[in-house]
């Protein structure tokens, strides 16, 4: 990596400056085997073309384009503690929650209200008020926001479970982050959903800054669905196919019921859904129901739309298989220690300079995962972060006044902590002093 090279070719005898990169939890950084799988993908595009679909190569370690999504659901599985058939990897984080939603969101005239955290990524709160909508309903009497608790940025888990037990009467479906973008919390994912469920209330899950970051067991702990990108932690390129998980009570198929609702749940469909044994003979059979039956592949692959792209599963699975030469508790215990010593130099900043900024991340490491939020004195930010871009340093901002440091156990050392302290404490040195001269 290099912030100062103009061009992408490196020119002989240019100096570069190796970065400090801890900014994971917005994009990860390429996995050294990504450029091979991607190279293999075009040189099987090139020597099979549309036979590609069903035809592998003895030195290649993709599949055929028509398994590549299953191989890729096989190798996440376990990064986010669910079975293989419980997942898909598909669509973007988005137009999978609306998706999912589709699906899950029922609302009646008694429950009819989404539970949504108050300060959630906007393209959610946007996607929640969308669904309202096109249900006929008032978005200020149909969505319920979860706020942090006063004088604090985060939310507790009791006042989580309170304004559930509140609204439980009214609410159709909940959906929540599994860490939250901003603060980096990591919320009780297993204590809410059996809180929600013994209240009648389904509840989803956005995993995209805890896949890949925090030890999830969402088969386990009995979530209903969840939805995540792939380009944070699980470091498969900006903007890349993200993936769902759909507990299998809910992915079951029966075709054999007489009532519609009950051979699978509903849900928006086509092709690439379709049970694959027959999904290329373009047999559109008409039904009991007067319609094109679609029968679905069991699990989270029935809520596949169209075929994905073969490119952005060559790059997903070229990271996934990283992930596979360690384990998420391996990487979790590296994570918690990681953090814990950028904590820990933090809150020994020398002098004035440790009061120029507060962490709001939360204390406990099993409170957070591979992040703190680091909130500085009003009119710091900008200044700082322009030091630590000098410096080699790649961390996240948020206006008006919050860095988001992310040490990645995958691939940032202590060594990657140490220096960033040291930078940052020299870069709100500086900034003080321009606020003391001007």
């Amino acid at each position: 990596m290099d912030l100062k090279r103009k061009t992408l070719a490196k020119v002989q005898g240019e100096s570069t400056q190796e970065a400090i990169y801890l900014c994971g939890n917005s994009l990860g950084l390429q996995p050294g085997r990504t450029r091979e799988r991607v190279d293999s993908f075009l040189s099987a595009w090139a020597t099979k073309n549309v036979l590609g679909h069903f035809t592998g190569h003895e030195d290649s370690t993709l599949p055929p384009w028509l398994h590549v999504d299953d191989e890729a659901a096989r190798l996440m599985a376990p990064i986010v503690g669910a079975l293989p058939q419980e997942i898909a990897v598909m669509g973007t984080l988005t137009a999978n929650l609306h998706l999912l939603m589709a699906s899950f969101y029922k609302p009646t005239k008694e429950r009819y209200k989404i539970i949504l955290e108050g300060k959630a990524f906007p393209s959610d709160h946007y996607a929640v008020e969308s669904q309202i909508t096109s249900h006929g309903l008032q978005v200020s009497d149909a969505m319920v926001l979860l706020n942090p608790d006063p004088l604090k940025q985060t939310i507790s888990t009791d006042r989580i479970l309170s304004t559930i037990s509140e609204h439980a009467t009214n609410t159709a479906l909940i959906i929540l982050p599994g860490v939250q973008f901003y603060t980096g919390q990591y919320l009780e994912i297993e204590k809410i959903t059996k809180h929600a469920h013994a209240l009648g209330i389904p509840i989803g899950w956005d995993c995209a800054h805890a896949a890949g970051n925090v030890d999830l067991k969402l088969h386990d702990w009995n979530v209903d669905f969840a939805a995540w990108c792939n380009y944070k932690y699980l470091n498969s390129g900006p903007g890349a196919i993200a993936a769902i998980f759909v507990h299998e009570r809910h992915g079951q198929v029966n075709m054999e019921a007489k009532n519609a609702e009950q051979r699978y749940r509903p849900r928006w469909t086509g092709w690439w859904g379709a049970d694959k044994s027959s999904r290329f003979d373009m047999e559109n059979t008409e039904s009991d129901f007067g319609s094109a039956e679609f029968v679905p592949r069991p699990g989270a692959a029935g809520y596949q739309l169209s075929n994905p792209s073969a490119l952005d599963l060559a790059s997903v699975t070229a990271s996934l298989e990283v992930f596979h030469l360690t384990n998420m508790d391996q990487l979790r215990r590296k994570s918690l220690a990681l953090t814990g010593f950028l904590e820990l130099l933090l809150q020994n900043l020398p002098g004035e300079t440790g009061n120029l900024f507060e962490i709001i991340t939360p204390q406990s490491p099993g409170q957070r995962g591979a992040q703190l939020s680091l909130k500085l004195k009003s009119g710091l930010l900008d200044a700082v972060l322009e030091y630590l871009s000098d410096n080699g340093v790649v961390v996240d901002e948020r206006k008006p006044d919050v860095i988001r440091v992310a040490p990645a156990p995958l691939y940032n050392s202590y060594m990657d902590v140490f220096q960033f302290v040291k930078i940052f404490q020299g870069g709100l040195e500086m900034a003080q002093r321009s606020q003391y001269e001007t």
